[in-house]
């Protein structure tokens, strides 16, 4: 019979509290988005519009075709804000309550969370300004670069964050697995 996953005390939760929030401000983004995507899109895709239309001339040379795909490429950077939002924000709960689980120490707990919580709210941010920025830039390139101060430590948060957690899973298994010493 193999032993129960012992539950830890709530104070062992407290470490993981400032990532926690940042991650449900991540799925509250993410939700918000989606209702304001739901009420609003007409609204949004008339401004992407206009933003590209006052700088048809200059930026885009009087191209209309390429004014028009950088919108159309916009407004799917803020649906991929709003997924990525949701998907990301979701891990960073799930992975967070992993860590804790796991036992690890305060310090580990807190700056994993933190990682998590802080790359998913950065990096769903990233995508939905990406996606308002690029019609007066001319392009979505020039849009991810320009945020690019934005998009690198919070994805690298989130990879290195969820590394971490991954790392803490197989250690016991490692751990586990040496042989008695004699």
């Amino acid at each position: 019979m193999s032993a129960m996953l012992e539950l830890p005390d709530r104070a062992a939760l407290r470490p993981a509290l400032p990532g926690l929030a940042l991650a449900v401000l991540t799925l509250l983004f993410g939700f918000g988005l989606g209702g304001v995507f739901g009420l609003n899109e007409d609204a949004i895709k008339s401004r992407l519009s206009a933003s590209a239309a006052a700088v048809q001339a200059s930026v885009y040379q009087g191209d209309h075709a390429a004014a028009q795909a950088v919108v159309a490429k916009s407004w799917t950077y803020m649906q991929r804000a709003h997924l990525h939002a949701g998907s990301l924000g979701t891990a960073a709960v799930v992975l967070t309550i992993l860590v804790v689980l796991l036992g690890a120490s305060p310090g580990v707990t807190r700056a994993i969370s933190i990682g998590l919580g802080a790359g998913a709210l950065g990096y769903s941010v990233f995508w939905m300004w990406a996606g308002f920025l690029a019609p007066s830039l001319g392009s979505t390139g020039a849009a991810k670069e320009a945020l690019r101060w934005l998009a690198v430590p919070s994805s690298g948060a989130i990879l290195v964050a969820t590394s971490a957690a991954a790392v803490l899973c197989v250690l016991p298994l490692i751990r586990r697995r040496r042989p008695p010493e004699a």
